[in-house]
């Protein structure tokens, strides 16, 4: 860190002046290392009506000045807004920007000033968002799930996070990390042989290399993610939804989650290492901040008059990772708990958009083993076919509530598997039968390995209309490179309203395409 002790640039020039003047050799100085970079590029996230959040880190101690216009030119800036960047917060800053026109393309400039000599300004750096509209015009939007994870990094023979690239083709409003934004327990190898004899090489940094514990180790996760050409190219273009799974801090995790016989782990506090994931999440990710709880993750984004979106945390919350078979809603049952169920049936019902979008990390019927080698313990909402039971208590509960206050047009949209798949769950089929009929559409990887297929529970009657991922019996973990990567486009028409939804792999093909109607209230 620069001392304010320093002497000023004008004495400094001046000194080295007289000095130059007497033929006393200097060394060379370089002024452009005086001057602060902007080390990660932009970012946005959360748009709303009226409001977005904005997103840069500096390399060092720095003043970040974010202009806010219409236009790329900048001569009519809207607003501005000034924030220090500083080691407190790895030199990250964002500001939730509100007052903006709805509708319209937004343009940001983040340009950093050094705090040591306030008039030293580094390189700008531009982005753009779209508001949330006032009109029922069209939406278009993205998801997926699960970056950086199993060990597949950055190989940039190969093109880097490829998936990121394909998304951003489709010029979408938006993008949803549905989950696993980083793979804190995921270190990075130097090289990975690949079945056909060739090598995957990684980047590799200090903090990617081993499982992450301290702060900035989790810091480093996701400056990792930001050293991709791809991702920063759409961080730059497309705002960014985040929600968060278990790989932010670690495989499975959850408030009872032990480490005590893992020897990757020196520290063994989960609940320390826990709170550190969480600062670095909300300063590394352009989420915006809750005022009603510090470090919430789960809210709604309101996108105009044709979408809700209500984001879910099913972590922070939830009970033990057990068996899951209680017969009753119990403490040790609880997957998104009391306060969150009820803020959701509160939002589901007063929301007035045509479509309501429940962003879940992980999916209603998938079965997701806590101990996959022994298939035992839930770490997902199913525990396997039958009634109810356990963590599918509350959902059965959501599920006849939606019912119950005649809500349309509610999508779930998740991630997690490592596969894409979409469910259509038919009360006919199920063994709860009090819900209305409602689709689940799963995607990701978005760039890590490839796993499945897992099997469906019956409990809410979801029927498979479409699978890619591993066939069953083939090798798990599969390479990005063999191209199951995966993501979500939803594209809402504006004048008929109707939802297509679209499952595209990393080349844009167009695996399934499903169009619905929206449902009269």
């Amino acid at each position: 860190m620069r001392s304010h002790r320093n002497p000023s640039r004008r004495s400094f020039l001046s000194g080295t002046s007289s000095a130059l003047a007497v033929g006393v050799a200097m060394p060379a100085i370089s002024f452009a290392a005086m001057r602060p970079v902007l080390t990660h590029g932009v970012q946005s996230g959360d748009p709303s009506l009226g409001s977005g959040v904005v997103w840069t880190r500096a390399d060092r101690p720095a003043r970040v000045r974010f202009e806010i216009a219409t236009s790329d030119s900048f001569k009519d800036i809207l607003r501005a807004v000034t924030l220090d960047a500083l080691p407190e917060t790895d030199f990250a800053v964002k500001a939730l920007i509100d007052g903006l026109p709805a509708g319209q393309d937004i343009f940001y400039r983040a340009t950093p000033f050094d705090l040591a000599f306030p008039m030293t300004a580094g390189a700008p750096v531009v982005g753009r968002f779209r508001s949330a509209p006032l009109d029922k015009r069209s939406v278009s939007f993205v998801w997926s799930g699960d970056t950086v994870g199993q060990g597949w990094g950055i190989d940039e023979a190969r093109g880097g996070m490829r998936c990121y690239a394909t998304m951003a083709k489709h010029r979408p409003d938006f993008f949803i990390h549905s989950g696993d934004t980083i793979y804190a327990d995921s270190p990075i190898p130097a090289e990975v042989k690949l079945p056909d004899g060739s090598l995957w090489k990684n980047i590799v940094t200090e903090e990617k290399s081993k499982v992450a514990e301290t702060l900035a180790e989790f810091r480093g996760n996701y400056k990792y993610n930001l050293m991709d050409r791809n991702v920063l190219a759409l961080n730059a273009q497309v705002p960014m939804l985040a929600q968060w799974d278990d790989h932010e801090v670690m495989n499975n995790w959850s408030p009872s989650k032990s480490v005590l016989e893992d020897k990757r782990y020196t520290q063994k506090n989960v609940a320390l290492m826990s709170a550190r994931a969480a600062r670095a999440f909300h300063e590394y990710m352009p989420i915006a901040a809750t005022p009603q709880e510090a470090g919430r993750v789960y809210r709604k984004v309101a996108y105009g008059p044709l979408l809700d979106i209500f984001f879910l945390d099913m972590r922070t919350y939830r009970g033990p990772n057990g068996d899951n078979r209680e017969s009753e809603e119990e403490p040790q049952s609880a997957f998104l708990g009391p306060e969150q169920l009820a803020w959701l049936k509160r939002e589901l019902k007063a929301s007035r958009a045509t479509w309501k979008v429940i962003a879940a990390d992980m999916p209603l019927s998938i079965v997701v083993f806590n101990d996959a080698a022994l298939s035992k313990g839930s770490e997902a909402v199913a525990q396997g076919d039958g009634k109810p039971l356990g963590r599918e208590l509350e959902f059965a509960g959501l599920l006849s509530f939606i019912k119950r206050e005649a809500i349309r047009n509610t999508v779930w949209l998740t991630a997690d598997v490592h596969y894409t798949s979409a469910h259509y769950y038919n009360p006919d089929k199920a063994q709860f039968q009090d819900f209305e009929p409602f689709w689940e559409f799963v995607s990701g990887p978005v760039h890590a390995g490839s796993f499945g297929p897992n099997d469906l529970d019956n409990t809410f009657g979801p029927e498979l209309r479409y699978y890619k991922g591993p066939k069953a019996g083939e090798v798990q973990n599969q390479s990005p490179a063999l191209g199951l990567q995966f993501f979500g486009h939803v594209a809402i028409d504006g004048a008929s309203e109707v939802m297509t939804v679209t499952l595209r792999d990393v080349e844009d093909a167009a695996l399934f395409q499903v169009k619905l109607e929206p449902k009269q209230g």
